[in-house]
């Protein structure tokens, strides 16, 4: 189950990219510069943590980094719903799309967490 997993989020963190992409895109210019640049690198860090996940060893270093970069992204979500730059609909469906990845991110955790103790 644990591999189906670590395969599943790499697709769901792509789909999240294009769909978040879009929205800032549209989001007025002077911000789309500043937030929006720093909510790509971002997004950018979560899919290169995601890869590595599949390549390493220390699979919660990185699992970690995911977390944090999910943190750090729905903080970037709220500033932008109330400044009124994305409306409810698009926050609703980017926070939905964190939680999804954030819901298979946090299994992984527990799982090496619990498993793969030095």
């Amino acid at each position: 189950m644990k591999q189906e997993e670590l395969l599943i989020l790499i697709p769901k963190i792509e789909k999240y990219i294009e769909y978040m992409l879009a929205i800032i895109l549209k989001i007025p210019r002077t911000e789309k510069f500043n937030i929006g640049n720093e909510y790509k690198v971002s997004m950018y860090r979560l899919l290169r943590s995601a890869i590595y996940i599949n390549k390493i060893e220390n699979k919660l270093e990185y699992l970690n980094t995911i977390d944090a970069e999910l943190v750090l992204e729905r903080i970037y979500l709220r500033l932008m719903i109330n400044n009124k730059w994305i409306d409810e609909k698009k926050f609703k469906v980017s926070i939905e799309l964190i939680s999804e990845i954030g819901k298979i991110n946090g299994g992984l955790m527990k799982y090496y967490a619990k498993n793969h103790k030095k």
